[in-house]
């Protein structure tokens, strides 16, 4: 689907319909159905899963045996984000990434080094480099905090605050990159190149990843490709012996390689981002290197396994076994995916690489799913699922090595002793770990024989925090493995329970403090509905609902409580294709104006309950008319898909949000008829807002639309009247701001509640004034200029508009 205002065919397509139906059945369908056919089709049985809790409880007796826990493993026994401390420095390094000035890294620093107790871990880890850290972190806490300025020490304090600001500001900054370099291997690929050569002696494998985020701009793109084109060369020309899979490969990101990396863009992508992908294929063919595709965000998937189709396709790489890509276990799609990439593969007579990973993107795809509106999440909600599904994925791709080169990225002793005893003697696979992180697990695998690889990031300091903070996110809470294998507080036993039998154990796959995303405001109200534009089923479904309005030509009028007395209006065209005639609307003239005036009445008679049960109910009408209202939206506003949908759900937002306040309303007297002016560039949710909160308190309300958006204005007032708001409360009088913007609020009925609106204006109000009546109907004081934001809709606060 196009989703630029017109209806054109969607983008073009590299994969046949039907192609990608499993994959997409699975996106947000039940957890549990997926844990049962994943559980179904494995074939692991008690027998085997006990052994590999045995061995688990091996490895782990050894890894604590053995006294020398990784860096990361102690740093997160102190500072895990189970503990206030660990939380503080997680919220610290986050934001350093986007902090402007000195003066806000400096307010930011106090803020999260001060309220905290450092003392309490002070010499209390084996590690040096954490310990050192501790002490940096007392002191700084000490400098900044204000509550010891009775003592010398604290006159000392105020004073180095005072003049050494800057110092603490690069000590701080300082001790997050020394912590940061404990994780990348060198700030160019030959100094990671030499750094890897004492591992690589011992039998380790390296997999290059060069840091950075996606790509912005073309420019950020063109960097990021000549970078991994300069690795590729640089680690073919380091070695030259050994088979592919013993040599060391590189990871790319294809939001790197492209700034529009998205499902609305997958024409382009074909075009361009394929090319690209297949040029460094090439290169790493030519070096005899491995080439893994790294995954992303879970919106992401459809276009990925477009752009890998296309370039793995290309038939300059027949022959060559080294294409790689990483599939995500907490995604739901993770099977059929692996399902796909075997049958491509097959179809094309390949063999190609699948690096398994659990998923560092878990906390961003729960929120978005969220903040979409989803049906489902499309990743599991609980560690444990996730766990058996990259058991379970595991087993699938070790049946698929006659294609497939399976390589299983995890710090996990317990998920590590699965996967060999599902292996047996065979070696056509490897382990992976993340440099800086479970070395201790991965020098027993070592030893014990197993293909081990390091992941291993390389780049300059800048580049590091997000990376890093990813590390965090994926491994610092108090469920982790690496969190735990330290902690003697937990056996050995403890740590490598069976995530089979630890989920049989719970009664729902859900966490309960994790509701639908359609629950987010539950009980209050529902939230509403979304629409996943990275879903082609989704997007088909969408577009048969709003083709039938493709080239609907609306004709609207004043919608009165008397007759129009007005013939004249206006032609609306699409101002993206002024060619497209979108509707004619019928402006109000003064006759109209004045006869509205004498015939609007307010709906306080009805009752709170009876009003807010419209409101809700013209909530559910807009939904189920989402169709005309996208098109509208597109065709006459020139929104865009993903704006269009927006503005539904705000529009729905706003009238469930003020239902629920208006039920409040039990008491006190309307304030009579509401003039409510909205602007042109949120034609359908501030019109809808202004007006529902006007109607919920009892108000009459007369309606006039910017004069260049009537048609969806219109929409919205029939779809409120037929939910029940009769038409002499809600009248709609479009027309330009002359005849009725100036004529409404000078009338003798209006001049109490537009004058203080007009005044609030003057000043630059943030709050639109519909809910100042609102608050005034609650036999509250008079209200300030502007209402308190705890009467502010969610998606409202931190918004600067003005009244109009």
């Amino acid at each position: 689907m196009n989703q630029a205002i017109t209806f054109e065919s969607r983008p073009m397509a590299n994969i046949n319909d039907g192609e990608l139906d499993a994959i997409r059945a699975h996106h947000v369908a039940d957890e549990e159905d997926i844990l049962a056919a994943l559980a179904g089709g494995a074939g692991i049985d008690l027998d085997l899963r006990q052994r590999a809790q045995a061995r688990a409880v091996d490895l782990i007796e050894r890894i604590r045996s053995a006294g020398k826990p990784g860096l990361m493993e102690m740093f997160l026994a102190e500072y895990g984000l189970s503990t206030n401390e660990g939380i503080a420095l997680m919220c610290l390094a986050e934001a350093l990434l986007r902090v402007p000035d000195p003066g806000t890294i400096d307010t930011l620093i106090e803020d999260k080094i001060t309220p905290y107790d450092w003392s309490e871990h002070s010499g209390k880890s084996g590690s040096a480099v954490v310990n050192a850290s501790t002490i940096a972190l007392m002191m700084t806490g000490r400098v900044l905090d204000d509550d010891n300025s009775a003592s010398v020490s604290g006159l000392l304090n105020r004073t180095v605050k005072r003049l050494g600001e800057p110092v603490v500001r690069l000590a701080v900054k300082r001790a997050m990159r020394e912590m940061g370099n404990q994780f990348v291997l060198g700030q160019t690929i030959e100094e990671a190149l030499k750094r890897a050569e004492e591992e690589t002696r011992r039998g380790f494998r390296y997999s290059f990843d060069m840091l950075g985020e996606a790509a912005l701009t073309q420019a950020d793109a063109d960097a990021y490709f000549e970078a991994y084109a300069n690795a590729i060369r640089a680690i073919g020309k380091s070695t030259s012996e050994g088979a592919m899979h013993d040599r060391p490969g590189i990871s790319v990101k294809l939001s790197a390689l492209h700034p529009r990396f998205e499902y609305a863009k997958q024409s382009r992508l074909l075009k361009e981002l394929a090319p690209r992908l297949n040029t460094l294929a090439r290169l790493a063919r030519d070096a005899n290197l491995g080439l893994n595709v790294d995954a992303e965000e879970s919106q992401r998937l459809e276009p990925f396994l477009h752009v890998v189709k296309a370039a793995l396709s290309d038939e300059e790489l027949a022959g060559w076994d080294g294409f790689g890509v990483v599939v995500q276990a907490y995604q739901k799609r993770a099977a059929p995916v692996i399902d796909w990439l075997y049958k491509l593969a097959s179809s094309l007579d390949r063999r190609i690489m699948v690096r398994l990973v659990k998923g560092a993107y878990w906390d961003s795809e729960i929120k978005q799913a969220q903040v979409d509106g989803v049906s489902d999440y499309p990743v599991f909600t609980r560690r444990s699922a996730t766990d058996m599904s990259y058991i379970c994925c595991a087993a699938k791709l070790l049946g698929m090595t006659d294609r497939i080169y399976p390589q299983f990225a995890t710090h996990n002793a317990q998920t590590a002793a699965t996967i060999l005893e599902l292996a047996g003697e065979r070696a056509d696979y490897e382990f992976q770990r993340l440099h800086g992180m479970g070395e201790t697990l991965f020098n027993q695998l070592i030893a014990d024989g197993a293909n081990c690889r390091i992941y291993a990031p390389v780049g300059p300091h800048k580049d590091l925090l997000a990376y890093l903070v990813r590390r965090l996110l994926e491994n610092g809470a108090n469920s982790s493995f690496v969190h735990k294998v330290v902690d003697p507080a937990y056996s050995p036993i403890a740590l490598a329970e069976d995530p089979f039998m630890r989920l049989s154990n719970i009664q729902t796959s859900r966490p309960a403090s994790l509701c639908d995303p359609a629950d987010i405001y539950a009980p209050e109200r529902q939230a509403s509905r979304g629409w996943d534009l990275n879903n082609s089923n989704v997007i088909e479904a969408l577009d048969l609902a709003r083709e039938r309005f493709a080239t609907q030509h609306w004709q609207v009028e004043p919608l009165l409580a008397c007759p129009v007395d007005s013939t004249l209006g206006r032609e609306i065209t699409n101002p993206a294709n002024p060619g497209d005639v979108v509707g004619y609307a019928i402006e109000a003239n003064h006759t109209d104006c004045e006869r509205a005036i004498a015939e609007a009445k307010d709906w306080n008679h009805a009752g709170a309950q009876q009003r807010a049960f419209s409101l809700r109910l013209a909530a559910d009408l807009f939904e189920t008319n989402t169709g005309e209202l996208m098109a509208l939206l597109a065709r006459e506003a020139g929104k865009c898909a993903p704006d269009a949908v927006a503005e539904i759900r705000e529009a729905v937002d706003f009238l469930r949000y003020y239902a629920n306040r208006g039920e409040d309303l039990a008491h006190g007297e309307a304030r009579g008829i509401i003039t409510c002016i909205s602007p042109w560039n949120f034609p359908l949710a501030i019109f809808t807002g202004q007006i529902a909160a006007a109607l919920v308190a009892g108000n009459g309300v007369l309606a006039k639309p910017a004069e260049t958006t009537p048609l969806i204005a219109a929409a919205a007032v029939k779809l409120l009247h037929a939910a029940g708001v009769p038409r002499e409360v809600l009248q709609f009088l479009p027309g330009d701001g002359h005849t009725v913007g100036q004529h409404s609020p000078h009338h003798r009925l209006l001049q109490e509640c537009a004058l203080p609106a007009l005044q609030r204006r003057r000043r630059r109000s943030t709050v639109a004034w519909p809910h100042t009546c609102l608050r005034q109907h609650r036999s509250s004081p008079k209200p300030e200029a502007s209402t308190p934001v705890s009467w502010i809709p969610q998606h409202f606060r931190n918004r600067r508009f003005e009244t109009r």
